[in-house]
C-alpha cells in the first residue's frame, strides 16, 4: 500500500501576514475541482460562427434531443477555425456520453443529486472556520454547462447565500469549463470575459482546452479581479505537454499585467488547477510567480501563496501516484501586508482537507476521496483538495 500525505492534518496553513488576535473583517476566496459535474443528458456544443469565429453570435451546450430543431452542420472531430467560420456547427462532447443513464457509469438523477449535495457542502465550508460563513467568491473547475452551476447554487447548503454565476462555454474537447460563483451582497461584477487559449499538438493541429475566465468587480467595495484557470493536462507526459502550460502561463500573465497596468490599485487573484507545481517553469519562468514576499518587486508583482506548502511536502492531489500541488492561488503584491489595514490583505491560504474529503483506507489511503472508482460511484467528492485564501482588514 502506497503512502500519500499521511502527515496531513485536517487543514493546512501556509502563512499569516497579520498580528494574531486583532479585531478584523474577513472574507474567504477559494475554488474547487468538482470532478466532472455533468448533468444526465448527453449534450453537444452548438456554435453560431456566422459572424466571427472569435466572437460567435453564441456558443452553448445543448441537449442532443434539441439538435433536430437547429440548422447546423454536425461535427464529430475537434473544432477548426475553418470548420466554424461562416456557419453553424454542432460538435458532440466526448465526455457527455459517459455521464448518462445508458453509460457504464449508470449516471442517473440520484447520483447527480448526490454530486450536487457533496460539492455544495464543500463550498459552504471553505474558510468557514475563520469567517463563520460561506466564501464570498468561489471558482469552479470541470463544470459541463451553466445549468449544472444553477442546480449547484440552489442546493440547501448554498441557496441562502444567493450566489451569482459567471460562466462561458469553452471549446474544450471534453466539454468542461471553468466558472465563478459569488455572493451578490458582497461582490459586484463590473466586467467578465473569456480568453481563449490556443495550443497545438506535435502534428500542428489545434488542441481545444479550457479558456481563462477573467472577472473584475468590487469585493466589499474594493476593486478586484479574478482569473480562473484549468491549464492543459500532462497527457502524453509532463515534458511533452509543458509548452502548452507555458503558453497558458504567458496568456495569464498578459491578462494580469493588462489589468494591473490599467489600474495598479486593483487586487488580483489567479487561481485554479494549473497541472503544474509551484516550481514548474510555467509558474516560475512564464508567470513569474514569486515564492516569497521578499521576492516581490515592480517586475515580479505576483506571489504564489502555495509555494511554502509545496516546500513542506503538502499536496492537493496524486497524479500518477505521486503527490502534487497543482491547485494554487497567486495574488498581486498589493494584497501582501504585515499589518491589518483598512484594505484587504492576505491573512492565510490553505489546502482544505477535512477528514470527510480524505480516503480512510486501502491503496489510496490519504488521497482525496474522489467521486469515481472507474465506473463505480463512490459517494466521494473530488480527486483534488480545494484551496482558499482568507482576507482581512480593519472592520
Amino acid at each position: 500500500m502506497k503512502r500519500f500525505m499521511s502527515f496531513m492534518t485536517i487543514v493546512f496553513s501556509v502563512m499569516a501576514f497579520a498580528q494574531q488576535g486583532k479585531l478584523r473583517k474577513v472574507a474567504a476566496v477559494g475554488f474547487l475541482n468538482v470532478e466532472n459535474l455533468w448533468d444526465t443528458i448527453r449534450s453537444a456544443d452548438y456554435i453560431d460562427g456566422t459572424k466571427d469565429i472569435h466572437n460567435p453570435a453564441f456558443h452553448r451546450s445543448i441537449p442532443l434531443d434539441s439538435i433536430k430543431f437547429l440548422e447546423a452542420e454536425k461535427h464529430d472531430g475537434p473544432w477548426s477555425d475553418g470548420a466554424l467560420k461562416g456557419k453553424k456547427a454542432v460538435r458532440y462532447q466526448s465526455g457527455s456520453e459517459e455521464f448518462t443513464p445508458s453509460s457504464g457509469k449508470n449516471y442517473n438523477t440520484k447520483i447527480y443529486k448526490a454530486k450536487l449535495a457533496n460539492e455544495a457542502k464543500v463550498i459552504a465550508e471553505l474558510g468557514a472556520q475563520y469567517t463563520k460563513t460561506a466564501p464570498a467568491v468561489v471558482g469552479l473547475i470541470e463544470v459541463e454547462n451553466r445549468q449544472v452551476i444553477e442546480d449547484l447554487v440552489k442546493q440547501p447548503a448554498l441557496a441562502k447565500y444567493d450566489y451569482g454565476i459567471v460562466h462561458y462555454n469553452s471549446y474544450d474537447y471534453r466539454g468542461i469549463d471553468v466558472a465563478l460563483i459569488y455572493q451578490k451582497r458582497r461582490f459586484t461584477v463590473t466586467n467578465s470575459l473569456k480568453k481563449e487559449l490556443k495550443v497545438f499538438g506535435d502534428d500542428g493541429k489545434r488542441e481545444y482546452t479550457r479558456d481563462i475566465l477573467v472577472v473584475t468587480g468590487f469585493l466589499d467595495n474594493e476593486k478586484v479581479a479574478f482569473f480562473m484557470n484549468h491549464w492543459p493536462s500532462r497527457r502524453g507526459g509532463e515534458a511533452v505537454s509543458l509548452p502548452k502550460r507555458n503558453a497558458a502561463a504567458a496568456l495569464l500573465k498578459q491578462q494580469m499585467d493588462s489589468i494591473r497596468t490599467a489600474d495598479p490599485t486593483t487586487k488580483l487573484f489567479a487561481m485554479g488547477d494549473f497541472n503544474d507545481d509551484p516550481v514548474s517553469s510555467s509558474l516560475k519562468n512564464y508567470l513569474k510567480a514569486a515564492a516569497s514576499p521578499k521576492d516581490l518587486s515592480e517586475t515580479t508583482p505576483y506571489l504564489n501563496l502555495m509555494y511554502p506548502l509545496y516546500k513542506k511536502g503538502i499536496a492537493s492531489l496524486a497524479y500518477q501516484d505521486a503527490p502534487n500541488l497543482f491547485d494554487q492561488i497567486i495574488v498581486s503584491k498589493n494584497l501582501v501586508s504585515d499589518q491589518v489595514t483598512k484594505e484587504y490583505s492576505v491573512y492565510k491560504a490553505e489546502i482544505f482537507a477535512p477528514p470527510y474529503l480524505v480516503n480512510k483506507e486501502g491503496n489510496y489511503k490519504g488521497y482525496p476521496f474522489r467521486s469515481w472508482n472507474g465506473d463505480q460511484f463512490t459517494g466521494g467528492y473530488s480527486d483534488h483538495f480545494p484551496a482558499f485564501v482568507i482576507l482581512q482588514k480593519e472592520p
